[in-house]
């Protein structure tokens, strides 16, 4: 718990099923989802970039539907399913739009990468045939910062096309 101080007040339970396992964790009432998932949960594929939701960098799936984990409290997750990047890879293998990111060289420095992956499997799943306008407006709230736009729009044009739905996000 890093934002333990007298004034944060006593520390809160917060019971959430993270990536289909149950947790327990006691936080400060001013911790964030994001703190709790990369400082008490150390999964630290979710980025911490901005700190103020205009990044993406943070996107996690809470009930279903993407969120900016930098702008959730922790305790407001209580009872509810996360998430994460971590939750595509199974047994060591990436999940299909995992591949076609690498196959399209959709990342630069790879920051950004996670939420745009959470933002655009999200859509995918919704509507496995967008259309490039509906991606474009999928991922208008994920910034990156080294340009890699067109290589993300390949990518998820390439989805798009086989009519994939992203498994897990």
């Amino acid at each position: 718990m890093s934002d333990a101080s007298p004034k944060a007040g006593p520390p809160h339970l917060v019971r959430l099923t993270v990536n289909g396992r149950s947790e327990e964790l006691r936080v400060a009432p001013r911790h964030t989802l994001l703190q709790a998932l990369r400082e008490d949960l150390h999964l630290t594929g979710t980025k911490e970039s901005c700190g103020v939701g205009t990044c993406g960098a943070c996107t996690v799936l809470l009930d279903g539907r993407p969120v900016l984990s930098c702008l959730l409290l922790a305790v407001q997750a209580a009872g509810r399913t996360v998430e994460t990047i971590e939750s595509l890879s199974q047994d060591g293998q990436l999940d299909r739009l995992q591949q076609v990111f690498i196959k399209h060289d959709a990342f630069q420095c790879g920051f950004c990468t996670p939420g745009q992956i959470m933002a655009l499997g999200w859509l995918l799943r919704r509507r496995p045939s967008p259309s490039p306008e509906e991606i474009r407006r999928g991922l208008a709230g994920n910034v990156c910062r080294c340009g890699a736009y067109l290589k993300i729009q390949a990518a998820a044009l390439e989805m798009a096309g086989t009519g994939e739905s992203a498994k897990s996000p």
